[in-house]
């Protein structure tokens, strides 16, 4: 009899929290993405992604931040002013966090597709991200015409 694997789930806080350790300690982290904020680059349940310690910080890196205490989102950088950075989600409409560097756990280096890796700074994806941050204002109907057609593909399955 074949044993099936348990998927056990964290709150955000304890799982996110030991992820900033770890990176903190210079070890990369592979997670699951959960949440549909990043839409349409990262999908809940189905991407992951892979966290590594900050070097450098630049507009269009996703990064990991805890933004209050035991607070954390997985959002792109949209400005740096100094120690401040403002977040955002690629599927969010309106609506941002501000951290400082210093807040910042991890950066996205390496995107988990269907078990297909795409490296954060492949050039197609980095046009892609600049192109859809240039959308804002368009992303409302985008991101309708994307959740239609991920329901129409479930339901061909």
């Amino acid at each position: 009899m074949e044993s099936v694997p348990h998927r056990i789930e964290v709150p955000n806080a304890i799982l996110l929290g030991e992820v900033k350790d770890a990176l903190r300690g210079g070890h990369s982290v592979l997670i699951n993405v959960k949440g549909y904020s990043m839409r349409p680059f990262l999908e809940s349940g189905r991407d992951k992604v892979r966290l590594s310690p900050v070097s450098t910080l630049q507009v269009g890196d996703a990064v990991l931040a805890e933004i209050r205490k035991d607070t954390y989102v997985l959002h792109r950088i949209v400005a740096i002013e100094g120690d401040g950075l403002t977040l955002m989600g690629d599927g969010n409409l309106r609506g941002v966090e501000h951290c400082r560097r210093s807040d910042v756990a991890g950066v996205v280096t390496c995107y988990v597709r269907r078990g297909r890796d795409i490296e954060a700074s492949d050039p197609r994806l980095c046009r892609r991200v600049r192109l859809w941050r240039r959308l804002l204002p368009l992303r409302r109907y985008l991101l309708c015409v994307y959740k239609i057609q991920l329901k129409l593909s479930n339901l061909l399955r």
